[in-house]
């Protein structure tokens, strides 16, 4: 399915939609058959969900944006009352705090995936009838958008947890690529989405001219390669090559390399998704936090790019540019744009302006359809569950 969610039509979003509910499915039997369906056995870690609240949600979430035709996230702002007696109580996250969420007497596996598909079935039931323009279409796009990230967060929480993969999901990989560095000539960009091209999320609007300076940019992720040369020169001992917060970050964690890493004699060997890895030395670093990439960058004396200088190089289409593999950390707050206005998913950028970082790109996790050079992800500093690394730039 080669084309973007924000700009598919009714009869591509049927198909990308039961897509979508395939690789869900797929990713909710690798948590039952580890036995990580059951909320009890999974840690209560801020990083975390159950497994079970998160695809009952995802189903809960295209019925309130669709079915129930809400244009907001506000308590009682849908139209129609939930399929499930219980619906809004268990999955609304504007009223079930995070840890609430362990001790909900949810539905079981067969009831939820009951549940999901007759949402499924109603929205497609709905779609076909739906006018083929952006404001018909904008919930089904939404509810497309959530699920695959939703997806990513769950290969994710796998990943964490010690799980395997879905064969089919398992088999993708990185592949090794040269390294190099491009000039960027610099100039003004229109930094974010305009309105009138298909969907877009609320931190991306309003589109509006950024002038971006001349920068040199690493035209791909900083390797394993060049970061065990980093922990190798005593990059974790080393406190000048640590802000103030990734010191306290670094002693609150007792880490001397990235999530997962182990020394196996002379060489440092990898958990992915349960099963051990050795370290491609031409492979991006992965899980990585903010804090690590900073301390990489004072070590080799270089910056991480700002997403306006990420933005003019994907924009570019460079043919040097490798990205999307990797969600990459900017030098960037989350902060809105001039002019910024929440979106119907009021929560979804607001309550973390300030607090959290912003990331670029995309990662081998990410479907296809839902990349683009326009997407704001971000997460706190400390992060570094999910799939991301970084480049450089030069000073």
């Amino acid at each position: 399915m080669n084309f973007s969610f924000r700009t598919a039509t009714a009869s591509e979003l049927a198909g990308a939609l039961q897509d979508a509910r395939h690789h869900t499915l797929a990713l909710l039997d690798s948590f039952v058959q580890e036995g990580l369906d059951v909320a009890a056995r999974i840690p209560v870690l801020p990083i975390l969900n159950p497994p079970l609240w998160e695809f009952g949600r995802i189903g809960w979430f295209a019925e309130w944006y669709v079915l129930r035709e809400s244009g907001s996230s506000a308590p009682m702002a849908a139209a129609r009352s939930s399929m499930l007696t219980k619906g809004d109580d268990w999955f609304d996250a504007n009223t079930v705090p995070h840890r609430e969420r362990w001790t909900l007497d949810l539905p079981s596996v067969g009831a939820l995936k009951t549940y999901c598909h007759e949402v499924l079935d109603r929205v497609l039931d709905k779609l076909g009838r739906s006018l083929n323009n952006d404001e018909a279409l904008y919930p089904y796009r939404l509810a497309l958008a959530y699920e695959d990230y939703c997806g990513e967060r769950l290969a994710a929480m796998l990943q964490v947890l010690g799980a395997g993969l879905p064969a089919d999901i398992a088999g993708r990989a990185i592949p090794s690529w040269a390294q190099g560095e491009i000039r960027f000539p610099g100039g003004t960009i229109e930094l974010g989405s305009r309105e009138g091209t298909g969907f877009s999320f609320d931190n991306e609007q309003p589109a509006h001219a950024c002038y971006v300076p001349a920068f040199e940019m690493d035209s791909t992720l900083v390797s394993n390669a060049q970061y065990t040369d980093f922990i190798d020169d005593s990059g974790y001992e080393n406190p000048q090559f640590w802000t103030l917060a990734g010191r306290s970050w670094l002693m609150s964690q007792d880490r001397s390399a990235p999530r997962g890493w182990v020394r196996d004699g002379k060489r440092w060997r990898c958990e992915r998704f349960g099963m051990p890895a050795a370290l491609a030395a031409n492979e991006p670093v992965r899980h990585v936090s903010l804090y690590e990439a900073q301390a990489y960058c004072m070590w080799a004396g270089r910056r991480l790019p700002t997403e306006a200088e990420w933005e003019f190089a994907a924009l570019s289409a460079h043919p040097a540019l490798r990205w999307g593999d990797l969600w990459e950390w900017t030098c960037s707050p989350f902060e809105p744009y001039p002019g910024f206005v929440p979106g119907p998913w009021r929560e979804y950028s607001a309550p973390y302006f300030g607090s959290h970082q912003v990331l670029r790109g995309a990662s081998f996790m990410t479907r296809l359809r839902m990349r683009s050079s326009k997407f704001r992800y971000f997460l706190l500093p400390e992060r570094d569950d999910m799939f991301a690394g970084f480049r450089t730039c030069a000073m």
